[in-house]
C-alpha cells in the first residue's frame, strides 16, 4: 500500500510539473500534453510509476461532466445530420486498419494478427485483451498501441490549432458550484463503476457526460466543472497515459521505433484525409471533425476536444461510434486473415 502511494504520488508530481511547464509555454491542452509527455519520459528511464484505476475513473468522470455541460437541448436532433460524418468515419477506420496492417506486414514482416491488432486506431485495451487470448505478439501490439496514443496526445492539439482558424466555438457559462460537481461526480461513479465491470467502454466518462447533459438541459445544473478541477482531471488522465510505458524498456521502444513511426504517420494521414473530405461535404469545422476522427483513445480525444472548445456531443458520439465499429470490425478481419 505504501509503495503504491509512493509511486502514484511520484507520477502525479511529475505529471503536474510537466503540465505546468506546458501551460507556461502556452501549449493547447497543456494539462494533458505536458503530464503525458513528462511521465512517459520518466517511465522509459526506468522510474516506477503507477496510477490507480479509481483515480482515473474520477478524472474521467469530471471530464465527462464538463463535456455534458456543453450539450445543447437540441443535441439529439443534430445526430441525424451527423450521419454523413459518421459514415465517413467508418470508412476511415476500415482504411486505417487495412493500410496500417499492410504496412506492418509487407514493410516490417509482422504476422497478420499482430499487424491488425497493432493498427487498430483506438480501443487499445480491447486490442491487448484479444492479443492476450493468444492472437499476435502481445509485446509488439502493446508497444505500438502505447506509442500511437502518446504521440497523438502530444501532436493532435497543436496541429489542430495550427491548421484550423476556427478553433473552439462552445461558449460555457460560469463554472458550476462545488456542491453540484460533487453530486454529479458521486452519481457518475455510482453508475459508472458497475458499468465498467460489464465492459462498457469509458464508462465513467460516458455516464458523467449523460448525467451532466440531462442536468443541464433540465436546468438543474449550470456550467462546466471549475477550471481547477478540469486541469486536475487532465493531469491525472495524461499521467495515466504516460504510466503505460512503465513496463516497457527503452530497448524495446527503440526496436519498434521505425514501424511505430511509420504506423503513426499513416494513421494521421488517413484521418486527416477523411476529416478533410468530411469537412468539405458537411461544412462543419475541420478541426472539430479531425478531433472526432483522430485515431486515439476516447478519453484522451474527448479531453482534447473539451480543451479546444469543440462541440462535446459531436466529438464524443464519433469516438463512441469508433469503439462500436472497431469492436465488430477487428475480430472479423482477424477471422478472415487467420
Amino acid at each position: 500500500m505504501k509503495d503504491t502511494a509512493k509511486t502514484t504520488s511520484t507520477a502525479l508530481l511529475i505529471g503536474l510539473g510537466g503540465a505546468t511547464g506546458a501551460a507556461l509555454v502556452g501549449l493547447p491542452a497543456a494539462g494533458l500534453i505536458g503530464s503525458s509527455v513528462a511521465v512517459a519520459c520518466a517511465a522509459t528511464l526506468g522510474l516506477r510509476l503507477t496510477m490507480p484505476q479509481r483515480l482515473r475513473d474520477v478524472a474521467f468522470g469530471i471530464i465527462g461532466i464538463s463535456l455534458g455541460a456543453g450539450v445543447q437541448a437540441d443535441a439529439l436532433a443534430q445526430v441525424g445530420s451527423w450521419s454523413v460524418s459518421l459514415f465517413l468515419l467508418t470508412l476511415s477506420l476500415v482504411a486505417t486498419l487495412l493500410i496500417g496492417a499492410a504496412l506492418l506486414r509487407r514493410g516490417f514482416g509482422m504476422d497478420a494478427e499482430t499487424a491488425f491488432l497493432a493498427s487498430s486506431p483506438g480501443t487499445m485495451s480491447n486490442a491487448i485483451a484479444i492479443a492476450l487470448d493468444g492472437h499476435g505478439n502481445v509485446t509488439t501490439i502493446t508497444i505500438l498501441q502505447v506509442m500511437r496514443l502518446l504521440v497523438l496526445v502530444a501532436v493532435v492539439p497543436p496541429l489542430a490549432s495550427a491548421l484550423d482558424a476556427d478553433t473552439g466555438g462552445i461558449a460555457y457559462p460560469a463554472a458550476m458550484n462545488a456542491a453540484a460537481l460533487i453530486l454529479l461526480l458521486v452519481a457518475t461513479l455510482c453508475i459508472g463503476l458497475p458499468a465498467a465491470r460489464f465492459k462498457v467502454p469509458a464508462a465513467c466518462l460516458l455516464v458523467g457526460m449523460i448525467l451532466s447533459a440531462v442536468a443541464h438541459v433540465a436546468d438543474l445544473a449550470h456550467g462546466p466543472a471549475p477550471s481547477w478541477a478540469i486541469f486536475a482531471a487532465f493531469v491525472v488522465t495524461g499521467t495515466a497515459v504516460g504510466t503505460r510505458l512503465t513496463s516497457i524498456s527503452p530497448r524495446a521502444l527503440l526496436a519498434l521505433g521505425r514501424p511505430g513511426a511509420a504506423l503513426i504517420a499513416t494513421n494521421l494521414a488517413v484521418s486527416l484525409a477523411f476529416a478533410s473530405v468530411a469537412a468539405l461535404v458537411t461544412g462543419l469545422s475541420w478541426g472539430q471533425i479531425w478531433i472526432a476522427y483522430a485515431p486515439g483513445g476516447v478519453e484522451a480525444m474527448a479531453a482534447i476536444g473539451l480543451a479546444l472548445g469543440y462541440d462535446p456531443a459531436f466529438v464524443a458520439i464519433h469516438h463512441f461510434a469508433r469503439i462500436v465499429v472497431l469492436v465488430v470490425l477487428v475480430p472479423l478481419l482477424l477471422r478472415r486473415n487467420a
